[in-house]
């Protein structure tokens, strides 16, 4: 991972936790309290992903889309991460979205034989590859326990990705140069069921924020599954930030876009409640 970002993320989350120390409130909790009223949270994130995937393209497999979190931030075009709860009493609706635009480019120049003095002329190959997709995750929750130090909730949903992959390739020799350019798109949802929380640390205001789902069958889908885990705090009843790791993963049927797919990195977050 770039260590510049890395250091921006650590020193954003020091920061933060220094005022909070400065402010403390012993009565805050960061666990969520269950009353038959409508609570809310939006959550704006920044997923510093890293892409490990087979492309299943034009009935070949292209092994380069492998990326690291450095590689994924300095290609990245576009995006907008951000996620959203609303609860009353133990029930809840929540959804997340994840949209981003990459694009990484690669070339080459090789000799090959040709009838003309010297035998061999210079072929130059450069190849653009741009994937956009956008995930998106929407599920029923109930929270099954709530307490002193554990809040979790259950969850069924659904979880639907929507890519598209085009490669651009360009061709030169003997002065000439020649295009290509073809694009393949993928859209599937599929079930999933899961579970996610916080574990309140030593009656504090830090807590470590949990979730797990797993699900397929649907559309093209073998099997996807997701989880996160990392450490926060709670700086007032309508704000905290955490700082966690997550990782997702798609398995798509034989001829599907992405085959084996894993996203990980660290994940910044900021959760705004009223």
């Amino acid at each position: 991972m770039n260590k510049k970002i890395l250091s921006a993320l650590l020193a954003t989350f020091a920061i933060a936790t220094t005022v909070s120390v400065a402010h403390a409130d012993q009565g805050l909790s960061p666990l969520p309290k269950i009353s038959d009223e409508w609570r809310f949270e939006v959550t704006p994130y920044l997923w510093g992903s890293g892409i490990s995937s087979t492309l299943f393209y034009n009935d070949r497999y292209l092994n380069t889309a492998k990326l690291s979190t450095s590689n994924v931030l300095g290609d990245l075009k576009s995006g907008g991460m951000i996620s959203a709860e609303a609860h009353y009493g133990n029930w809840g609706i929540m959804g997340d979205l994840v949209s981003a635009t990459l694009q990484t480019t690669s070339g080459s120049t090789v000799s090959v034989k040709a009838p003309i003095p010297g035998g061999a002329v210079p072929v130059s190959a450069a190849d653009k590859v741009t994937m956009q997709q956008n995930i998106i995750t929407g599920a029923a929750t109930y929270t099954v326990l709530n307490n002193q130090n554990v809040y979790l909730d259950g969850l069924v949903g659904v979880r639907g990705i929507m890519a598209t992959a085009t490669v651009s390739l360009d061709l030169s020799a003997f002065g000439l140069s020649r295009s290509a350019v073809d694009s393949k798109s993928v859209s599937t949802a599929d079930p999933i069921v899961g579970f996610k929380g916080r574990y309140r640390i030593a009656d504090s205001t830090w807590y470590i924020p949990f979730y797990a789902d797993i699900g397929g069958g649907g559309g093209t889908t073998n099997m996807t599954w997701q989880g996160v885990l990392g450490v926060g705090k709670t700086f007032e009843k309508w704000v905290d930030v955490s700082l966690a790791y997550r990782t997702m993963y798609y398995d798509m049927k034989g001829d599907g876009l992405l085959q084996k797919t894993t996203f990980k990195g660290p994940q910044l977050a900021a959760t705004f409640k009223f």
